[in-house]
Order: C-alpha cells, then sequence, then structure tokens
C-alpha cells in the first residue's frame, strides 16, 4: 500500500491545501492552468508543501505529454532524452525535483528546450533558486514562493485524511492531542500524513478506538523516525544547532553538528553557505577575516567534495567559532532598513547629488560638496543623510577590540554627532 501522503495526493487545485496566494480563485497559476498554458516555473519552498503536488496537478489538468525526472539520479543524457521526446510530440512539460541539485552543464542543457518552447519547465527546491539556479535559466523562469503550511491548513489535512482515506475509514480514531503531530511535522505536509499513519497503524494493534496522545505520538516517534533526513525537520534541527554552536563560540559543539551533518550526507554547498551568512550576521568587523575564510570555504568545497571538503568545512566552522564575535552590521542594515519603511523616499541632499550635466549643476547638483581626500585626514565634517533624519546614528560598533577601534575612529571625526 501506498505512503499516506501519496494517497491523499490532490489531483486538482480546489483539492490543495494551503498556497491560497498561487492556486487560489484569481490566481496566477490557476488562471494559467485554465487557459491551458503555463510558464515554466521554478517552486521554491520547503519539504511537504505542495510543490510535487502542483506539478502532479498541471499534469492533471493540461493535455499535453508529462515527464518526471529526479536531479538526484538524473543527469544530462536523460534531459536531452526527453527534449528529443518532447520536439518529436511538438510540446511536454518536464517537471524535475530538487533542481538545485543540477550542476551548469546539466542546467544549460535545458536552456535551448525552454528559450524555443520545447518544454515548459518546473523545477522544484528547497533551496534559494537565485544560489543554486543559473541566472540563464532563472530569466526564463516565473519564481513562485510557497509557504510552509500553518496549524489551520495541518489540521485540515488531518480531518481530511480520517474522511477521505479507505484504511483509516476502517479505523475507529480520536485525536486528543496533535501538538506533537503539528511540531514533528514542522510545517511538512507529506510529514504529517506519514506520522499520522505510522502512529495509527502502530497502536490500532492493541487499541480499538485509537486514541492518539501526545505522548504516545512522541514515544512512536522517537522510535521509529529517521536519526537524519535532509529534507525534513532533523534537517533543519541540525543546521540550527550548528549555527547556534558557532555563534556561542563553542568550537566542540560546532565540529559535532558538522559530523552529524556530514554523516547524513548533507550538502556541502548548503554548510559552506550559511557559515557565509554567520561570518558576516555574527562576527561582522569584529574580525573581517572570517568572511574571507568562510567565502574561500565555500568556493573550495564546490571544487573539492566529499570526502575531503569535510576537512574544509571543519577549518572554517571552528576558526568562526573561535572567532570574536559582533552582529553590528547585521543590525545596522534592520535600522537602515527599520527608517526607510518610516520615512520613504526622502530626498537625496542636493550636495551629495550626481551632476552630470550642465542643466543638473545650474540646479545645484553637488553643490557645495567637500572630497574628502582634499581634507586632513581624509576626513570633512558633511551631511551624508538627508535632512528629515539628519545626525541618525544606524551603526553602533560592537564592544570587541577591532569594533572598539573603528568607534575610537569614528569619535575623533564626527565629534558628538553621533554619540559614538
Amino acid at each position: 500500500m501506498e505512503p499516506l501522503a501519496e494517497r491523499l495526493r490532490p489531483a486538482a487545485l480546489d483539492e490543495l491545501v494551503g498556497q491560497e496566494h498561487l492556486t487560489g480563485q484569481g490566481s496566477i497559476l490557476r488562471k494559467a492552468l485554465q487557459q491551458g498554458k503555463i510558464p515554466s516555473m521554478i517552486l521554491w519552498g520547503p519539504p511537504g508543501v505542495g510543490k510535487t503536488t502542483i506539478a502532479n496537478i498541471v499534469a492533471h489538468t493540461l493535455e499535453v505529454p508529462f515527464y518526471t525526472l529526479s536531479a538526484i539520479s538524473a543527469g544530462v543524457k536523460e534531459v536531452r532524452e526527453v527534449i528529443e521526446v518532447a520536439r518529436k510530440q511538438g510540446h511536454a512539460v518536464l517537471f524535475i525535483d530538487e533542481i538545485h541539485r543540477f550542476n551548469k552543464s546539466q542546467q544549460d542543457a535545458l536552456l535551448g528546450a525552454v528559450e524555443k518552447g520545447i518544454i515548459t519547465l518546473i523545477g522544484a527546491t528547497t533551496e534559494n533558486p537565485s544560489f543554486e539556479v543559473n541566472a540563464a535559466l532563472l530569466s526564463r523562469c516565473q519564481v513562485y514562493v510557497l509557504k510552509p503550511l500553518g496549524e489551520p491548513e495541518l489540521r485540515q489535512l488531518l480531518q481530511q485524511a480520517m474522511e477521505k482515506d479507505v484504511w483509516l475509514r476502517e479505523q475507529h480514531i480520536e485525536i486528543k492531542d496533535t501538538a506533537a503531530l503539528l511540531n514533528i511535522s514542522g510545517g511538512d505536509a507529506r510529514k504529517l500524513l506519514n506520522l499520522f499513519e505510522l502512529v495509527v497503524d502502530t497502536l490500532q494493534e492493541d487499541e480499538d478506538p485509537v486514541v492518539i496522545t501526545d505522548k504516545k505520538v512522541m514515544d512512536i516517534a522517537q522510535q521509529r523516525i529517521a536519526i537524519y533526513d535532509k529534507a525534513g525537520e532533523q534537517h533543519y534541527d541540525i543546521i540550527s544547532a550548528f549555527i547556534k554552536s558557532i555563534r556561542g563560540s563553542d568550537p566542540n559543539g560546532a565540529v559535532y553538528w558538522l559530523a552529524r551533518m556530514i554523516a547524513g550526507g548533507e550538502d556541502v554547498k548548503f554548510i559552506a553557505r550559511r557559515m557565509v551568512i554567520l561570518a558576516s550576521e555574527d562576527i561582522g568587523n569584529a574580525n573581517p577575516n572570517a568572511l574571507l575564510l568562510a567565502t574561500s570555504c565555500f568556493q573550495a568545497v564546490n571544487l573539492i567534495g566529499y570526502p575531503e571538503a569535510r576537512i574544509i568545512l571543519s577549518q572554517c566552522a571552528t576558526y568562526l567559532a573561535s572567532s570574536p564575535k559582533s552582529n553590528a552590521a547585521y543590525m545596522a542594515i534592520g535600522n537602515a532598513q527599520a527608517v526607510v519603511s518610516q520615512t520613504g523616499d526622502l530626498p537625496v541632499p542636493l550636495h551629495i547629488r550626481n551632476a552630470p550635466t550642465k542643466l543638473m549643476k545650474e540646479q545645484g547638483y553637488g553643490k557645495n560638496y567637500k572630497y574628502s581626500h582634499d581634507y586632513e585626514n581624509n576626513f570633512s565634517a558633511q551631511e551624508y543623510l538627508p535632512d528629515e533624519i539628519a545626525g541618525t546614528k544606524l551603526y553602533d560598533p560592537g564592544k570587541n577590540a577591532r569594533e572598539e577601534e573603528l568607534r575610537r575612529y569614528l569619535k575623533a571625526m564626527w565629534k558628538e554627532k553621533y554619540g559614538y
């Protein structure tokens, strides 16, 4: 018997739970399906939120040949075979699951066929397509973002399962608690339904009716759920533990969680990319070399791959964990964005506007601008913010040796203006 999530997979948009912004009445995707023609698209979102389901709905709705490939097992050869078949048929829809796992040459193999309309591509990814999909291919696709399912949608799925599934209808089920089911599923519909089926299957041997409580769900889940699932909750829990260990300056915790991810076959690029982000978010100007090392790590592991990449990842993780920490740069851009959202598009002060034409110069563009290098210490005290927010301090250096040095410099230059 197929898993419950497969047995209940919707065949029409009206049956899909969640993603109303994409599939609801009047939505772009629904209109495209009603017109019988969809654009090439990348469906980006966490596991179990409907990416594969939407592709299957397209297959059931459109009367065109439909082919599916998994980027885990398929290569350029398989892609070209589908394209050749589609060329002979006139047109086909090709669904590629985990398209972020395709390398550049594999993605390039799709370009011509997508551009000429031989295939309509539907790619599914859990990773940011800006990083993982070639710019040329990405420019030929619409990117649709799928959201994690909330508690109401997850409860609706449980109710649907008990009402629609033949096997579940035969069981006498009483759900007393749902917190454990919902928490373990983490917004993943597939994980929720398969866990629900596992719990019912385990309990129905000894209970009639089957009474589901949080304690029973936790006991069964701990016994039966895999240690590490790259597409599931453990993926997010362990990367969270890894990042928090580095942020907390514990190289021992960092390298342990790194080893757990390596043992689970986690994508080296995913690990390295998270360290690049952390190097700016949590270390920043307390140690600018952290970003350089993390960026070099990202480039190196892409060249090397497993198993040797583990050494490079370990070097970077232990260095970042052992580095002084500051989130001042991260807070600065947050502060600046908050000001922008509150004050809108304030005009650029005239003296720091560009003046490439005579008319602009006559209107005062660039007038009274002081070129810093013409002054002592390469500094001139002038206003660089719009009048409405003049003197606003957005960057507050962290309390560490390197940023205290920056603070002293800024105070010496700006005196009391920004309160450094």
